[in-house]
Order: C-alpha cells, then structure tokens, then sequence
C-alpha cells in the first residue's frame, strides 16, 4: 500500500494533516521579517503674537485751550507706539464728548486738524506742512475709526492735533467749554 493510498483511506485524517501545513505556512509567511524605522520631532511649541501699544500722553490731555477768543488755535503732539510682536491696524476715534452748551455745542466750533508727522524709523519726525492729514473737521462730526495705517512690530509715529475756535463763533459762545477723549485702537 502507497502512501496515497494510506491518505485517500483515512480522510479525516488527511485533511486535518493539511490543514496543520497550511497553518504552519501562514505563520510562517505572516511573521516574516520587515525593516522599520520611525523619526521623531520633539519640543514643538506654538507662541502667541502681541499686539501693545503705548502713548506718550496716556495720562494727559493732548490739547488744552482755555481763555480762547474765536480764531485763536491751540496745538499738541502725541507719540503711538506699536510696542507688540505682530503688525496691527491702528485707528483713533473721539469718545465722550461733551458740551457746557447742549442748545450751541461749542465742538461744532472746533475745528481740528490730525496729522501724521511720520515715524521714528530715521529720527524723530518734525510736523510740517506737507504731512499727511488723518482727519480735518469740527471736533463734534469727528467720527470713530479716523483710520491711521497698519503699524509695524515697534513702529512708532508722531500725530500733531490743532485745535482753532472758529472766527464765525459768535456771544452765544462766551463762558462755553467742550471736552472729548481721543482713544487709539488697534487690531490685528
């Protein structure tokens, strides 16, 4: 009796033999050797920007005017400051107004001129005639956002404020006041 013969007697036998070979097979085959390898990138860190300002008059009026006749002009100046890590777009915007005078506002006889002496980057910039205007008006139709430009990280600029009463005002004016807040903002 061949060897066939033994396998086609016993079946059972047989195919449980085969299937131990194919298990074997595939152990075998499934656990081959792979290469691998793997690289790391350790200590990742993510950091905020900074948008900061700071304002050399930050306490203190830019203009103060008393004693004024109709024609008379009054001048201030004020640094801003970019002192963040990111570009910002800076803006001023006139808040809080108010007049002694609710019936002749003395801020529509206000007109204010806001220029843009330049930025420090070569010096520090004088006010003249040729710079560029940010805002002309009364004190009272000042709107908010006057836009300034984008700042750079550290840019720095010099704003003249001139301030002149009107020559139309006339005695409903006398004994009068008008005070406001000028507010610097930025935004990224």
């Amino acid at each position: 009796m061949s060897r066939i013969d033994v396998l086609l007697i016993h079946p059972k036998r047989t195919l449980g033999v085969l299937a131990l070979v194919l298990v074997a097979v595939g152990v075998a085959v499934g656990s081959g050797a792979n290469f691998s390898a793997s690289s790391a990138n350790p200590s990742n860190t993510f950091t905020a920007g900074t948008l900061t300002m700071s304002n050399s008059n930050d306490a203190a009026a830019i203009l103060t005017a008393s004693n004024w006749k109709p024609g008379d002009t009054q001048t201030g100046t004020v640094d801003i400051a970019n002192t963040g890590s990111l570009a910002g777009t800076f803006s001023l915007n006139r808040t809080a107004l108010n007049d002694s005078d609710n019936a002749n506002p003395m801020s529509n006889k206000i007109d204010l001129v806001v220029k843009d002496c330049g930025d420090f980057a070569s010096g520090t910039p004088t006010c003249d005639a040729g710079d560029p205007v940010k805002y002309t008006g009364t004190l009272n139709a000042m709107s908010s956002n006057v836009a300034l430009g984008s700042f750079a990280a550290n840019e720095k600029h010099k704003y003249q404020f001139a301030a002149t009463f009107n020559s139309s005002a006339g005695n409903v004016y006398q004994g009068d006041s008008s005070t406001a807040t000028f507010t610097w903002d930025a935004v990224q």
